[in-house]
Parts: C-alpha cells; sequence; structure tokens
C-alpha cells in the first residue's frame, strides 16, 4: 500500500474532525480549515491508489510476459 494512501486518509480523518468540532463550537475558520485538509486528504489518498494501480499494472505485465515453464529441471533425465 502506498503511503499516500495512508497519508491521505489520516488527513481526511483528522479534518473531518476539525470541522465537526467547528461545527459544534460554531467557529467557521475551523470549519473552512477542516474540510479543506479534508479535501487534501481525499486527493492524497486517490493519489496513492493510482500509484498502486500502476505498480499492479506493471506487475502484471512483467507476470504475463515470462515464458510459461512446461517442466520442472528436476524431472529433466540425464541419458
Amino acid at each position: 500500500m502506498d503511503k499516500d494512501r495512508v497519508e491521505g486518509k489520516v488527513k481526511d480523518i483528522a479534518g473531518r474532525a476539525q470541522r465537526q468540532a467547528g461545527e459544534w463550537t460554531g467557529d467557521s475558520d475551523a470549519q473552512a480549515e477542516g474540510a479543506e485538509k479534508q479535501v487534501e486528504g481525499k486527493i492524497q489518498h486517490a493519489f496513492g491508489k493510482a500509484q498502486d494501480a500502476v505498480k499492479s499494472a506493471k506487475h502484471q505485465i512483467k507476470k504475463d510476459r515470462e515464458p510459461e515453464r512446461t517442466h520442472d529441471r528436476k524431472d529433466e533425465r540425464v541419458a
């Protein structure tokens, strides 16, 4: 899992908490900052998810290009 996914999720949760606290206290600045942090976290999480998808696709392409083995070396007989 990409570190951006984890960090993004943490920012999203922290922003949600800050926004909610701002709503409870009537602090519109805290609400705005929390919402901003939430959006930033969601974007960072999505970026990390995209990076993971690219890595996975590269791995699958590499795996697909490898020649298929039809037998093991231990099955070969010495003449």
